[in-house]
């Protein structure tokens, strides 16, 4: 389940969620109440998953990386299980929007469009109900209730659809099925029976909610923390709404679990089939001033981790998990991979950074368990350990911060300044990872493209400039040179670059600038670019629309 904090019924995150097939799931089997991930950001984290290789060995820690160009020969968990007899098949958003179809025997949508999610039907006026801010603003920070039936949406429906009916199919092999449920990743919309148990004027704010909780937040991470999306949602007084959206996407995922959940229950596969439920991180509502991901504290490395061995099908676990259990040692979501492998007493694979947590599906209660559970920023350097009664924060600039967990749970009094810390601090500090991979830049073949707008005989728009400046990638595919012209806010044209044919040209811009791409020779126009929010390449065509 895609950006699922810990409200859940069984981790107590909000007092009004609404989960009853999380809390079900939970119940039949092992509950990890101190789970955490890898990366604080869906493609490291999912990357570091599916191949076991942890971003500070492998030099992969954002959004923008492409998992092949870092890891080109992992072998990830579906191919490892049809390399040793099993079928392996899934739906919906395993890895970061794209489904690598060579690791999988099938997959809907069709693995070779390499698009994950099925349609939904989403809103045809956008936004619908968050205005956006400015450029820098992701265009999916958006929610709405939508007035049709399940069904109708699609999205997870579908997905949901698809792993039932495999479910429901006898195999002639063992199989490994994924099912990647998109909700509650923005954009929230999910049809409006899911916002109606969450009438606006009951919301509550999220508990871990406390004003002027940067004051003793080291500066890099204050920064990190004031991303402007917060302060611009409670400028729209939009944050109970916000929420809102929040708990009815919850609400709508845990309604598609109990459909793939009922379908197993009444398969044939009952009673041989191993679940394990997982998100991939958390996500903040205005703590810490804060609204996203991220970031390194616990509202969001924490995750819900569930699972679930039936007994008598594990020769390593031949009495399955003990239902309702609830397991508080510090674990994380690289361990999935050695941990599968050692459930279904398959090869092992060389490479897997995490340790197996069999050790604690048999003893839940286990107090031999010594590992930390490591999250690692963006930056080499920077990330977030958790033992089972403290909370670590490393910055890259040396600066730290510590929170003892069964005294200030929601992480308000940064205890690292205080001389009777020094001994946890040390302790953490001992165990902390001393190596790290250089952060591998992308290509430039993989980055977002921006749209290319044709002059058409009309004067291109002002910049209208919002943020921080990154590189923007010209790559000019026409035989002849162009002119990279910036227009500048008060309509200005200034020529900063000439870009020869088939070469490529680097500018460092801001969102909301717009670039002109005039012919060198005639300095006619020729059409112009808008940059978003983020590194991205600009493709001037080969051939120009008049």
């Amino acid at each position: 389940m895609d950006d699922l904090n810990d409200w859940i019924g069984c981790l107590g995150g909000h007092p009004q969620t609404i989960t009853p097939n999380l809390d079900r799931l939970a119940a039949s089997g092992i509950l990890f109440n101190n789970a955490h991930c890898p990366a604080p950001a869906c493609n490291p984290c999912r990357s570091a998953i599916f191949t076991g290789r942890s971003p500070h060995r492998s030099g992969m820690y954002d959004n923008r990386q492409a998992m092949r160009e870092i890891m080109p020969t992992e072998v990830l968990i579906p191919q490892h299980f049809r390399n040793n007899g099993y079928r392996a098949s899934g739906s919906g958003k395993m890895l970061h929007y794209f489904i690598e179809a060579a690791s999988w025997d099938e997959y809907y949508p069709a693995a070779e469009t390499e698009n994950p999610l099925p349609d939904s039907a989403d809103p045809k006026v956008r936004p619908a109900s968050l205005p956006r801010g400015g450029p820098w603003q992701y265009v999916d920070t958006d929610w709405a209730a939508l007035d049709m039936t399940d069904e109708e949406f699609g999205g997870d429906w579908l997905t949901a659809k698809y792993v039932s009916e495999q479910l429901n199919q006898k195999h002639d092999k063992p199989f490994f099925l994924a099912c990647g449920l998109y909700r509650p990743h923005e954009p929230w919309f999910v049809p409006k029976k899911y916002f109606e148990p969450f009438p606006l004027e009951s919301i509550q704010l999220p508990p871990g909610y406390k004003p002027n909780d940067l004051d003793d937040v080291p500066a890099v991470g204050a920064s990190a923390a004031r991303n402007r999306y917060f302060a611009h949602i409670q400028e729209q007084g939009q944050w109970k709404q916000g929420i809102q959206g929040y708990l009815a996407s919850i609400h709508f995922a845990d309604a598609m679990l109990g459909r793939v959940l009922d379908a197993l229950e009444a398969s044939p596969n009952a009673d041989n089939t191993i679940v394990v439920l997982w998100s991939d991180h958390g996500w903040q509502l205005g703590e810490k001033e804060h609204w996203q991901k991220y970031t390194p504290w616990r509202a969001v490395t924490r995750v819900p981790l569930m699972v679930r061995v039936p007994a008598g099908i594990s020769t390593a676990l031949p009495s399955g998990t003990a239902a309702g259990t609830v397991c508080d040692a510090p674990v994380n979501l690289l361990s999935l991979y050695p941990t599968l492998i050692d459930l279904c007493g398959l090869p092992k694979k060389s490479g897997n950074d995490g340790p197996s947590i069999l050790p604690l599906l048999s003893d839940p209660a286990n107090q031999d368990w010594t590992h930390s559970s490591v999250t690692y920023l963006s930056k080499p350097g920077s990330y977030s350990a958790s033992n089972r009664t403290h909370q670590y924060i490393h910055y890259y600039d040396g600066s730290e911060e510590l929170y003892d967990l069964e005294s200030d749970p929601y992480e308000w009094t940064n205890l690292a300044s205080l001389p009777s810390s020094e001994a946890m601090l040390d302790a953490f500090r001992r165990d902390a990872p001393k190596d790290f991979h250089e952060r591998v830049e992308p290509s430039v073949d993989s980055l977002v493209k921006l749209p290319w707008f044709p002059s058409q005989g009309k004067n291109p728009p002002v910049s209208v400039p919002d943020g921080n400046k990154f590189p923007i990638f010209f790559t000019n595919k026409r035989a002849a040179a162009v002119e990279l012209c910036l227009v500048e806010a008060s309509g200005q044209v200034s020529m900063k670059a000439t870009v020869d044919a088939g070469s490529r040209e680097t500018q460092r811009s801001r969102p909301g600038e717009v670039w002109l791409i005039r012919d060198a020779g005639t300095h006619l126009s020729l059409g112009h670019f808008v940059v978003d929010d983020r590194t991205a390449e600009a493709i001037i065509p080969a051939a120009v629309a008049k």
